[in-house]
């Protein structure tokens, strides 16, 4: 299985990501999912989010998860980045591409990667208060 992430403090360029994707022929679907900041957390309004990460570990648990999806799906590739620092309303701070042969295991394998994401890997997000 292929794998690529990135932690970065750049904004997330969705037509390159899609520009430099590398199809093979066994695939047969490719599904992505983009993380926007929205304008509240917990029902309170924000200008962004601030987020953090230990760098190390999150690298480690992402290569553990990608290990999982390898395992329980015929994945073919899978590309992760994740924005750190200050991310502002409607910019992307998650971008997730995976692909498979088919769309069933593109979709959960997607899925998985994104709630095991949340629950394990180092990434803290902060609000950044409206004005």
């Amino acid at each position: 299985m292929r794998r690529h992430l990135t932690l970065t403090n750049r904004p997330i360029d969705e037509a390159a990501l899609l520009s430099q994707r590398q199809m093979s022929e066994t695939a047969g679907a490719v599904v992505s999912f983009v993380g926007v900041v929205r304008g509240q957390e917990e029902g309170r309004p924000i200008s962004g989010l601030e987020y953090e990460a230990f760098a190390r570990m999150a690298e480690h648990q992402f290569e553990r998860l990608f290990d999982e999806l390898e395992k329980r799906w015929p994945v073919e590739s899978v590309r992760l980045i994740h924005r750190l620092g200050a991310v502002k309303v409607g910019e992307a701070a998650l971008w997730v591409e995976v692909m498979a042969p088919h769309r069933a295991e593109a979709f959960a394998a997607c899925q998985r990667l994104i709630d095991e994401l949340k629950r394990f890997v180092p990434i803290w997000k902060k609000p950044i208060s409206k004005g």
